[in-house]
């Protein structure tokens, strides 16, 4: 498949595909939204949120979550506050979502059929990685919405005057509905 998209990258370039792409690095909205990688958003999250090529910094994880205060996400909006100028963060979880009833029990099998050892996957535990809350999911999708709302809402980096607000989006219909 990555042959196949090479092959198609090069007839893209050719082709001055990019050109109706050009953007600022500075999301002209001022926002950053932080959604779940979920396939089913790729075209319809910007689409259902009106959002162009530049308008927005849009961040994706697993489930749209921040787990810790100091994770990848977090950090993500942090530099989109500071060196990118975004005021208004945008946090969409959606219907359906397969983070939810995840948990490092279902990806100990997947693990050790794929080849990762049981010793490794120890040691880690042993070393202090917390697996279990690492590869953790969420049971209920508005709280989790509403709780990583609130880590980003009461980061100590995050200043006051940035508006944070949770939404779930409809994977078929593309309808928004805020989580308060």
């Amino acid at each position: 498949m990555i042959d196949q998209i090479i092959e198609y990258n090069k007839e893209f370039v050719a082709q001055r595909g990019y050109e109706k792409y050009r953007a600022d690095k500075y999301p002209a909205k001022q926002l950053a939204v932080l959604a779940c990688m979920d396939t089913r958003l790729t075209e319809l999250l910007p689409a259902a949120l009106g959002l162009r090529n530049g308008d927005a910094k849009i961040i994706k994880n697993a489930g749209a979550l921040v787990i810790s205060p100091f994770d990848s996400a977090m950090r993500s909006l942090i530099v989109a506050i500071y060196e990118l100028h975004v005021n208004e963060v945008m946090v969409v979880a959606h219907t359906q979502c397969g983070a939810c009833h995840m948990s490092f029990d279902h990806f100990y099998g997947e693990m050790t059929q794929r080849g990762i050892s049981k010793d490794t996957l120890e040691t880690m535990r042993h070393c202090g990685i917390d697996l279990d809350h690492w590869l953790e999911g969420f049971k209920d999708t508005p709280e989790s919405v509403r709780k990583t709302v609130a880590t980003i809402r009461n980061h100590p980096l995050v200043p006051a005057d940035v508006t944070v607000r949770g939404f779930i989006i409809d994977t078929v219909t593309g309808e928004l509905e805020e989580i308060n």
